[in-house]
């Protein structure tokens, strides 16, 4: 690597700005020495390992523009690398920031490679789902060598941030025997660490090794995503204390990837009622030092399967403009089944717009000005404006060319027709005749 520096944050903290910084800078349209102070504090994170070539960096914290991550990949059941690829264009095109591979079947790392040869948008991957599958050995045959060997090889295919769950301990085990809980460990991960440490008698090897790990981050620059294996999967299980103790290490563990140069984000709940949002964000910033909170959803309600997009925006909005600063999509197919094309596309706009209606909140410079130029587009009725100013414009062009108006009043909607307020407004301020038959 020819560069006096490993990581961004130790860049940062020597007084250098990276390409890197510069490019989020202008993005922000902030200055880059605002950047680099938050980079060394660690209050933004830019995940960008020097190996994946064509990386469009992008900074993650509470004070910048949420970001949003595409969770992709393919498994036993739906596993066409071809469909992935797919997934992957579109979620580019609509502006997702970040792809994660969580694939768990077939040969993943042609497929990861690809991603960070061809993908400019971060990519994150979770190394104990590959364990198994790049060892084609079971789970308890695996030693913790073996998964720390598998995240120095997500980190030399270029990989920009790895989720790991290095907050649960053999203690958790017993917490969770005890009961408590209704959905007891729902993080796909959390879960098979838990059943590793149950079936070996051994401690976790992501918290017991942790300084190894933070090594060969550091190496690669690679930004360590300390995955929330205890976040709640149901409202019942909020907030408890299961959840707590977890962050309580997880606010340890930040520090002592700090203290190495390596980046961190925290990953968090889950599902919460829309009352506990806001104070489960005030709390991970409060306990990990205002590390950037790497939410999914929330989502404020069980009770919606097919439609958990939309109870994932409802509490990603609020947790955005709370203090997170990165959200994972949710897509109609959460707790269903591997999400189609169409699913990721709406999972990406559902987020889209809970990332940007919490920006507003936040009064981020600049953050509202495409709704200002939307709201002088439909002031003039001026539809390919409208398009233009549009999250999905593709979508709002189709529903307006189906449901065409008349000739004579062309110029509104068929929802009003002659009855437009906005027409009759313009009419009337210009002192015309205003037909409504």
């Amino acid at each position: 690597m020819n560069r006096k520096y490993h990581t961004q944050m130790e860049a940062a903290r020597m007084g250098i700005i990276t390409p890197e910084m510069k490019i989020v800078a202008k993005d922000e349209g902030r200055t880059e020495e605002y950047i680099r102070d938050l980079v060394a504090k660690g209050q933004v994170a830019i995940p960008a390992n020097p190996a994946h070539k064509g990386l469009k960096p992008s900074g993650i914290g509470s004070m910048l523009k949420t970001k949003i991550n595409v969770n992709l990949g393919v498994s036993r059941d739906c596993k066409d690398y071809d469909i992935e690829m797919e997934k992957v264009m579109s979620a580019v095109d609509l502006g997702a920031e970040a792809i994660m591979d969580l694939s768990s079947h077939g040969n993943t790392q042609p497929f990861r490679q690809l991603l960070c040869s061809k993908c400019p948008a971060m990519i994150g991957t979770v190394p104990i789902y590959d364990s198994v599958i790049h060892y084609q050995r079971d789970l308890a045959e695996l030693t913790a060598q073996d998964f720390i060997d598998v995240v120095r090889l997500h980190a030399e295919d270029g990989v920009d941030f790895v989720t790991l769950h290095c907050g649960i301990t053999r203690k958790t085990i017993s917490q969770i025997r005890d009961g408590g809980r209704k959905m007891n460990i729902v993080s796909r991960g959390g879960s098979l660490v838990f059943a590793w440490m149950a079936m070996t008698g051994h401690e976790n090897p992501f918290y017991e090794y942790y300084d190894e790990i933070l090594d060969i981050c550091r190496e690669h620059d690679v930004t360590v995503s300390l995955g929330d294996a205890c976040r709640p999967g149901c409202l019942a299980d909020a907030t408890d204390g299961c959840q707590i103790e977890e962050l309580l290490r997880l606010g340890e563990l930040t520090q002592r990837a700090w203290d190495k140069d390596v980046q961190v984000m925290v990953e968090g709940p889950g599902h919460v009622p829309m009352d506990q949002i806001a104070a489960n964000m005030k709390v991970q910033q409060t306990i990990c030092k205002g590390a950037p909170f790497y939410v999914l959803g929330p989502l404020v309600t069980d009770i919606a399967p097919g439609y958990d997009h939309i109870t994932a925006a409802i509490g990603g909005a609020i947790a955005a403009a709370s203090g997170a600063a990165f959200l994972c999509y949710v897509t109609p197919a959460e707790h269903l089944a591997l999400p189609n094309v169409d699913d990721v596309r709406q999972g990406i706009i559902a987020s889209k717009i809970a990332a940007h209606a919490a920006d507003i909140a936040k009064g981020l410079p600049g953050a509202r000005d495409q709704d200002d130029r939307m709201a002088d587009a439909r002031r003039k009725l001026d539809w390919d404006a409208q398009f233009l100013e549009a999250l999905d414009p593709e979508t709002a062009k189709a529903i307006r060319d189906s449901r065409a108006p008349e000739d004579d009043h062309s110029d509104t909607c068929s929802m009003c027709g002659k009855f437009c307020a906005v027409r009759s407004m313009n009419k009337a301020l210009a002192g015309e005749y205003i037909d409504i038959l």
